[in-house]
């Protein structure tokens, strides 16, 4: 999709778990998550499985059977256990990224029964294996040195569900802090984002995401969140 025809009315949901991240369903396989982003109407959508982008080759092939703008990302659990999602501009980057990741993940085996499947996809949808390392722990990447790495990555990070009272910016810092590298921040709850902007000075400077989380195909946000303007620039060329 070129940049010109990315214009007006651009619904989205840019925070999806497949199948390969354990906590969500088996068959939140990329193509399952492609085909009911496309029923419901989506225009623009993202994966971001936790500290992995592995599945991102499958998402993006099964997507554009669908005709869907798909962005490879991760949602990284930091050292201080922030959740942060990371969206990068082409698979090359997320994949690079994706490989240093791997290296700064705690060795903590997976344990299926406990945790969940940790289903790797191919290109045709179709079960490739499991990941052995366990996906949802920490890295020992800092929240404060993240924006900086993402730009060798030509990435960019937004601090995940920052209403949320668990894994969230402010359950785990307890304030937004400057010069961070983020100029956008996501809400579970959009009706949060007001009292939010008020309480946190900074984040009235920043733009706003409302996405799903979706880790269960019935989950996925239906057509009713719209890209900010001021974010149209940057997901245009992702």
């Amino acid at each position: 999709m070129s940049e010109k025809d990315f214009s007006k009315n651009i619904s989205y949901d840019l925070h999806l778990h497949s199948c390969l991240s354990p906590c969500a369903d088996d068959d939140m396989t990329p193509g399952n998550i492609a085909g009911m982003a496309a029923l419901i109407g989506l225009n623009l959508v993202a994966l971001t499985d936790h500290n992995t982008c592995k599945n991102c080759p499958s998402f993006l092939e099964q997507a554009k059977a669908f005709s869907l703008r798909a962005i490879p990302g991760m949602e990284l659990t930091t050292a201080e256990e922030v959740h942060v999602l990371c969206y990068f501009k082409s698979l090359a980057d997320a994949m690079a990224f994706d490989a240093y990741v791997e290296q700064h993940l705690l060795p903590i085996p997976n344990q299926p029964e406990i945790f969940g499947n940790q289903i790797l996809c191919g290109i045709n949808d179709e079960a490739m294996g499991t990941l052995d390392t366990l996906l949802i722990s920490a890295t020992d990447i800092s929240f404060f040195n993240l924006g900086a790495l993402l730009k060798e990555y030509h990435g960019f990070m937004v601090p995940a569900h920052i209403d949320k009272k668990a894994n969230s910016l402010l359950s785990q810092l307890g304030f937004v802090p400057e010069g961070c590298g983020f100029s956008c921040f996501e809400v579970h709850n959009k009706a949060n984002a007001a009292k939010l902007r008020e309480k946190y000075p900074l984040l009235s400077e920043c733009s706003l995401l409302c996405s799903s989380d979706a880790h269960q195909l019935h989950a996925l946000h239906e057509r009713e969140y719209f890209l900010d303007k001021r974010l149209e620039h940057i997901f245009a060329v992702c």
